[in-house]
This record gives C-alpha cells, sequence and structure tokens, in this order.
C-alpha cells in the first residue's frame, strides 16, 4: 500500500506544480499615442473577453492569464483595438492611437466597436430601424415600463401597534413621471404614483435648523379636508442650507447609458443637454470624469476640473447611442474611476442617467442591490436620473438610488433638469444627513387608529430604528421631506375600524391605555453625519391641538391637496370623500410665493387630470 500511495502522491505535487506554474502575471502600461499620457479604463482582455481587467488612473495595469496565452486585447472607446503578442514577456507597454472617429461614428458593441456604416446590416430582422441617416436602430416599439406593486398603508390600532417607523425619502420622481403621463393625454399606471414622492416634489418653507442638528423638525394638526372627522398630522423636516460657496469640493463621475434605447429625442439628447446644464454650476475645485456604457463600458474623459467646462462639453456632444446595455460593468467602472479620485471630506458622487434598461450582465434588481450594497462602502454616493418612455424601467432605477443612498429622479423636460440640476443643486447632489429615520409612537388616549400616506417602500421594522446597520435615507443641502399621517382620534366610530368577536380561550381584559397625556404623538429621528457611523437623535412631542383646516399654513394645505390628487390617482380604498374640485380649490388657495410656478403647474395638471377622470368616467357608464 505504501508503494502505492507514494507515486500517488509524487504525481499530485507534480500536479500541484503544473497548476501553478500555468498561470503567470503580465503587468504594463497603456499610453496615448498624442501626448504620451496613460489611458485610464482601457479594458485589457484574453481575446475570448473572458479574462479581463482595466487601467488604473495612470494606465496600468496587471492581469493573470494561462502559461500558454498567446495575445492580449486592449480595447478602449474612442481608440484603435490592439491585439498583441505576450510570448515570453512578462511586462507590456502598449500604446494606443485614437481612431479618428468621432463617439457618433462609432458605436460600442460587445468588446469591441462598430461602425454605423456595418450596423445597419446587422440590425435583427425583428427589430425596427429609425432614422436610416445616423444608422442607429432600438428596439421594437412597445410598452415595457415596468413600477413595483404598491399596497397601500392601512389603518392601524396604536395599542397593538403604538409605532410606526420608515426611512425618510426625498426622491420626487414619481411626481414629474405622472406629469408626463397626464401632459400624454393619459393616466398613469396606479403603481406609479408614490403619493410621498408626489409630496416632496415641492418645497415647504419650513424653519432652518437653530441648533447644531442638520435637521428641524415641524409639525402641524388639523381635520382632513377628505373626512372631516379625520385628523391630518403634517411631520415637516427641514435640512440646513448650504450656499453653493460653502460647499465642499465634489469629485463626479457622469455614468451615461448609451445603449440602443437611448436613441429617442427625449432620452440621449435631453440628458446631454441636462448635464451641460450642471456643469455650467461647477467650480475650479470641483471635477468631473465621464464613463459611458452600451455593450461595453469605457472612460471618455478622465477626471477634469470644473473650470474646464468646454472640454467636458465637448466629451458629453460626443456621444451617440447603440448596442446593448451592460449596466453593471458600467457601475464597476464608474466605482472605480471615483474611488480614484476620491476627494476627503468632499462630495464623491456617481450620477448614473439611463432609462434603466439593464439587459446584459448583472441586471436582476438583486443583483443590482447587491453590487451596489456593496460599492457604497467605499465613501462613494448616487445619484439616478431616469429619462424616457416606452420601456423605463422605474423599480430599478429607484432600488439603485436607495441601495446607493442617494437620490432618485425623472427628467422628462428640458425644464426639470434645470429644477434638479441648478435651482436644487445643493440638495441633489450634496448631502447633510445619511440614514435619516423617523419612528412616531401614538397615544391611544387620543388616537384611536393612525394610517402613514405613502412610504410604502419605506418602511422600516420598530427595531431597525435604533440599528445603525440598517440602511434608510438621506437628505441634500436644504432639502425638505414631508410625511401626513390621517388619524382617526379616540370616541369616533369609523368603517375603516375592524370589528372582531371576543375572544374564547382568552380573558378580554380593557386595553392599557395612555397616561392621560395631553400629547397626541412623539416624533423621533435619528441620523448620521456624512461621513459617520453612529447615529444622533432628536425627539419631539406633539399635542393634541388641531385648527381648521382653512386656518393651517400654505404648506399644509398644499401638501394636503398633493395626498389628495395621488389617492385620486391611485384610485385609493381610502379617498374618502376626495375630488378634484376641493383639492383643486385649495391648492389655488395655497400655492404661497411660488417663484418657479411648480405649484400652478400642480393646478393645471390636476385640471387635466379632471378633464379625462371624467371622460373616463362617461366612457364607462355608455
Amino acid at each position: 500500500m505504501k508503494k502505492l500511495l507514494l507515486p500517488l502522491l509524487m504525481l499530485m505535487v507534480m500536479g500541484f506544480q503544473e497548476s501553478f506554474a500555468a498561470v503567470k502575471t503580465i503587468t504594463g502600461m497603456v499610453t496615448d499615442k498624442a501626448d504620451g499620457k496613460g489611458l485610464p479604463g482601457v479594458m485589457v482582455s484574453l481575446p475570448a473577453g473572458k479574462t479581463y481587467t482595466r487601467t488604473d488612473k495612470d494606465g496600468r495595469y496587471s492581469i493573470s492569464v494561462a502559461e500558454d496565452a498567446e495575445s492580449l486585447s486592449f480595447s478602449y472607446i474612442g481608440y484603435k483595438t490592439l491585439t498583441v503578442k505576450i510570448g515570453k514577456f512578462s511586462s507590456l507597454n502598449v500604446v494606443m492611437e485614437q481612431s479618428g472617429q468621432s463617439l457618433n461614428e462609432v458605436v460600442a458593441v460587445g468588446y469591441g466597436t462598430m461602425k454605423k456604416s456595418e450596423m445597419v446590416g446587422a440590425v435583427p430582422a425583428n427589430m425596427m430601424i429609425r432614422g436610416m441617416a445616423s444608422g442607429i436602430w432600438v428596439g421594437p416599439e412597445q410598452n415595457t415600463e415596468s413600477y413595483a406593486g404598491i399596497s397601500e398603508n392601512g389603518f392601524r390600532n396604536p395599542i397593538k401597534n403604538p409605532l410606526s417607523t420608515f426611512a425618510v425619502d426625498v426622491d420626487a420622481a414619481s411626481y414629474s413621471n405622472v406629469r408626463r403621463f397626464i401632459n400624454n393625454g393619459g393616466m398613469p399606471p396606479k403603481d406609479a404614483v408614490r403619493i410621498e414622492e408626489m409630496i416632496n416634489y415641492f418645497d415647504y418653507e419650513y424653519p432652518q435648523p437653530k441648533g447644531n442638528d442638520p435637521v428641524n423638525i415641524v409639525t402641524e394638526i388639523a381635520d382632513a379636508p377628505w373626512n372631516a372627522n379625520h385628523k391630518l398630522v403634517q411631520i415637516g423636516l427641514q435640512g440646513k442650507k448650504i450656499s453653493t460657496d460653502n460647499l465642499p469640493a465634489s469629485n463626479l463621475v457622469f455614468l451615461i447609458d448609451v445603449s440602443g434605447s437611448m436613441n429617442q429625442p427625449n432620452k440621449l439628447p435631453l440628458l446631454v443637454a441636462s448635464f451641460k446644464l450642471l456643469t455650467t454650476q461647477l467650480r475650479p475645485e470641483d471635477k468631473v470624469a465621464i464613463v459611458v456604457y452600451a455593450g461595453n463600458s469605457g472612460l471618455v474623459l478622465p477626471s477634469t476640473p470644473g473650470n474646464e467646462k468646454t472640454k467636458i462639453k465637448e466629451a458629453l456632444n460626443k456621444l451617440s447611442a447603440g448596442g446593448s446595455t451592460a449596466g453593471g460593468a458600467g457601475i464597476q467602472l464608474a466605482y472605480q474611476v471615483a474611488t480614484d479620485s476620491f476627494i476627503k471630506g468632499g462630495n464623491n458622487r456617481i450620477i448614473l442617467a439611463t432609462d434603466g434598461d439593464f439587459n446584459v450582465g448583472a441586471s436582476s434588481d438583486k443583483d443590482m442591490e447587491s453590487l451596489i450594497e456593496e460599492k457604497r462602502k467605499s465613501g462613494v454616493f448616487l445619484t439616478v436620473l431616469g429619462y424616457g418612455m416606452g420601456n423605463m424601467k422605474d423599480s430599478k432605477m429607484e432600488t439603485l438610488a436607495d441601495k446607493g443612498d442617494g437620490n432618485y429622479a425623472y427628467i422628462d423636460n428640458i425644464s426639470e433638469a434645470r429644477k434638479v440640476l441648478i435651482n436644487e443643486f445643493g440638495g441633489t447632489l450634496f448631502t447633510i444627513a445619511k440614514d435619516v429615520k423617523l419612528q412616531l409612537e401614538f397615544n391611544p388616549d387620543k388616537v384611536q387608529a393612525y394610517r402613514l400616506i405613502g412610504y410604502e417602500n419605506r418602511l422600516l421594522q420598530d427595531r431597525d430604528f435604533n440599528d445603525d446597520k440598517k440602511d434608510a435615507g438621506e437628505m441634500g443641502s436644504g432639502h425638505t421631506v414631508t410625511a401626513l399621517y390621517e388619524i382617526i382620534p379616540a370616541g369616533i366610530k369609523s368603517s375603516f375600524l375592524d370589528s372582531v368577536d371576543k375572544l374564547k380561550y382568552q380573558f378580554n381584559k380593557t386595553p392599557v391605555r395612555g397616561n392621560g397625556s395631553a400629547e397626541m404623538l412623539t416624533v423621533k429621528l435619528r441620523y448620521k453625519t456624512p461621513d459617520g457611523h453612529t447615529s444622533k437623535l432628536i425627539s419631539k412631542a406633539v399635542i393634541d391641538q388641531s385648527a381648521p383646516f382653512s386656518h393651517t399654513s400654505n404648506n399644509f394645505r398644499f401638501a394636503a391637496a398633493v395626498a389628495e390628487f395621488g389617492m385620486l390617482l391611485r384610485q385609493s380604498e381610502f379617498k374618502q370623500e376626495a375630488s378634484y374640485d376641493q383639492l383643486i380649490g385649495i391648492a389655488e388657495n395655497a400655492k404661497g410665493k411660488d417663484k418657479e410656478g411648480y405649484r400652478s403647474e400642480f393646478i393645471k395638471l390636476a385640471k387635466s387630470a379632471k378633464l379625462m377622470a371624467e371622460e373616463l368616467l362617461s366612457s364607462a357608464k355608455k
């Protein structure tokens, strides 16, 4: 037996030695022939593309390949792809030459490039050709938009459920998306209507924080306009506003989807115009890099100072759309570029602009969540801007922003781009508090039942409030966040209250009630500083002092009107006596200063929706 084992052991050792010897590491540097500088973001791969890496910010790379590998491929958007024989070398320095074609003449496909003149012949038979002069193709004309299903919050008993816990949400994508549907002559799908995002689209004039905390809590109580027997409680949060001059330096990476699905006037052209607006806001201490992705991803513009605006805009002007969408690869490269140029104490952020139609590589919501959750540990935030219609993947984009410690906006026109990227520049791009959570405790002496309006996809377990490992929402400079609760006061009869027979096998004891306090509820807020890991607590008790609805602030009444609009669009079972005429009247009397005209636009939108709703009702009766 020993004689048999010895040869076997020798064979195994030789096998291990051969396996270790079968792999070698190639290192080197990739430079630009024009200026001799290192090229960051170049893909270095085996011809099959299964093993690959990218050059770092200095153009250096390292890749492990099989001993018998014959060649390496070097590809980079706007440059000629090179295939270099390895031979016996362990170090390969490569010089790449620009292709002489602008980006609007080359479209990324797979790991290589395809000229426009070659693309038309390559279009699958079941695809539709658009704009033959440009040679760009996009997928079949069908509506494949997707929205996460929403099950509305119902009324909860404060004796059984004394706490209501959720993450704040400053996203406003739902409102501009709903506006797009209505302005195009149709009503939005009900799951496209996220009421909290519609409310938070508008700015509210809450008092600025006075102490050391970057967030201020404001509350107000009145009768609910859609049910006079119910109360409406407004919880307003005001983020500390920091002037642009005092904002920290920004390290931004524009991550731009240039896949075929972006080849529509309200997608890539609008996207480019949006980023040009943002570019005008940049300061010399800021810097920007541009990463694009389609079938391949690449670095179009290395990190560039904010005062080189012409250079940044020229890079944007050269973009064109085509190919499939490898979103995962683009996100990974963008995080690499952002971390390579990381500014300690600065605003390090990726701004992803897409229709959300990821269909190559990591594409499922779960895959994307895992990728972003891992990458956010680098201290780089993620903002997501959605564009277009027909195949917009709303749920994916919201997921990416939530998991990336950032915000999500939908850009349906250049005015919306101006609102998000200029008017709300600080709030959109500069985080002042992260992992912001709210927890309300209700006094059963005052509250028979309560309902949080919206925030269905932001709900947390009660124990999550004190768990600093639990991710939550972010607030930017000057941001406001508004939440509304509908309250059924103690002693009020309501069809929304459950009627349960007395228990047979347990004592039917009288429930424990409150302690006789005049407080209706207590609001608790937790937040972390942008670079912090331990949360801080703010608490505020709210006395049961209700005012007539007509005597409340413009903030309160306008937010109530938007909530009522959302309930009607969703055909909510909780809309009760809500009506278009009522909410329009409330909004008209609560416009306030309305400097930018957003509230006036809302009123026009509600009037258009009213006409369409009446037409639908009339058609249904015929």
